[in-house]
């Protein structure tokens, strides 16, 4: 099995250096541009962060936080394709005011420390600037947690209170993707090894492989919706499948794990195209969208974005995928308003809950940025 993969991804490759240059969708360059300047202009006009509050308040909501790095990436990958450098301006006044540093916001909580996952998410943003700026000061105090972390094994244990492991399934793209990335930077196997170890305790623990999805942690291996089924979290999914993508930016074509990254990442992305409706969308809920009858666009922003990054890289055929990405890229286009409002994003939280349509987030905005930035590389 796992040979003919290698040798189908070896053709699938090779055929993608002739081929995947020319392919395009029938969306123009120009519309995705007008969309994504328009959705990141009225984000950054209307970001709103905390300074100071409740235990665990800034932890959402600060300007370091995980929500909001996710936007930077998104605006990161935006300048990277675009190359606005209006963007890359704002980014650098970002990194500047937070001084590149990772939050400490768990710091008092003994059982989090400075493990906590979703802490890490804004050093993807500090590495991606430090590609373009070479600032040994925007990674500093990334490769510092990441490199406490690793010299201060975290608790074992994958059980849904432990966040010093990745035992919830929205880790895989929060903090995975720091280490692989310090690998490349670094040129340093052990951030691999490291990442590799821990993805795999998430991996055996919340990988259901009867339904080819990822309960988002443990507490939901007994629970089912209203129809029955398991409750599989459309976010959690999106997460992962995103996160996927971003840690094989960085492994090298020649680790022994790749394959296995290459396999989870394309049998993943298949398993959630059978769950997408008629429209494009994903659900809050994979495997009852009756009671969740509402489009969910961080998810599918998200798992859109792992499948351009899939068809860009030779690890998804384009004849296969490109109508699907594109009907999806359709799909959440038709939910921003006219003034640049992504709608139906689901608000924090940890399982699936109703969406409508006035609801937006900054996370959702950089998944939406982080895709179109995808498919710009590939549309007319």
């Amino acid at each position: 099995m796992k040979k003919t993969f290698v040798i189908t991804h070896f053709f699938l490759t090779l055929s993608c250096i002739f081929s995947c240059s020319t392919a395009q969708i029938n969306i123009s360059k120009e519309n995705i541009s007008g969309q994504l300047n328009k959705v990141a202009d009225r984000q950054i006009n209307n970001l709103r962060y905390s300074t100071e509050g409740s235990a665990g308040f800034l932890h959402d909501h600060g300007m370091d936080a995980w929500t909001n790095a996710v936007l930077y990436i998104g605006i990161a990958d935006w300048a990277k394709t675009s190359g606005n450098q209006s963007y890359y301006e704002w980014l650098l006044e970002i990194g500047n005011k937070n001084a590149w540093k990772i939050p400490e916001n768990f710091i008092e909580y003994p059982q989090y420390g400075l493990y906590h996952a979703d802490e890490l998410c804004i050093g993807q943003f500090y590495l991606e600037m430090f590609d373009v700026y070479r600032n040994i000061e925007m990674i500093t105090s990334v490769k510092k947690r990441a490199d406490w972390i690793m010299n201060n094994p975290p608790a074992d244990g994958m059980r849904a209170g432990n966040k010093q492991k990745w035992s919830w399934c929205d880790a895989l793209f929060m903090a995975p993707p720091v280490y692989v990335y310090l690998a490349s930077v670094e040129n340093d196997d052990r951030y691999l090894e490291f990442m590799h170890k821990e993805l795999m305790d998430t991996y055996n623990h919340l990988y259901d492989k009867e339904s080819g999805l990822f309960f988002r942690d443990d507490s939901f291996f007994e629970k089912q919706e209203a129809n029955g089924q398991k409750v599989f979290w459309g976010r959690g999914n999106g997460w992962v499948a995103a996160g996927i993508a971003r840690m094989l930016k960085n492994i090298p074509a020649d680790n022994t794990n790749r394959p296995f990254y290459e396999n989870l990442f394309a049998e993943h992305i298949d398993r959630l195209l059978e769950l997408r409706d008629n429209n494009g969308f994903w659900h809050a809920s994979l495997l009852d969208p009756e009671n969740y009858p509402s489009p969910e666009t961080s998810a599918t922003a998200l798992i859109t974005y792992a499948m351009a990054y899939g068809v860009n890289n030779g690890l998804l055929d384009k004849k296969e995928y490109m109508p699907h990405i594109e009907k999806s890229w359709q799909a959440l286009i038709s939910v921003v308003d006219e003034n640049g409002k992504l709608g139906y994003v689901q608000p924090i939280g940890a399982d699936p809950r109703k969406v409508t349509q006035d609801m937006t987030a900054a996370y959702g905005v950089g998944a939406l940025l982080m895709a179109g930035s995808e498919i710009y590389q590939f549309a007319k």
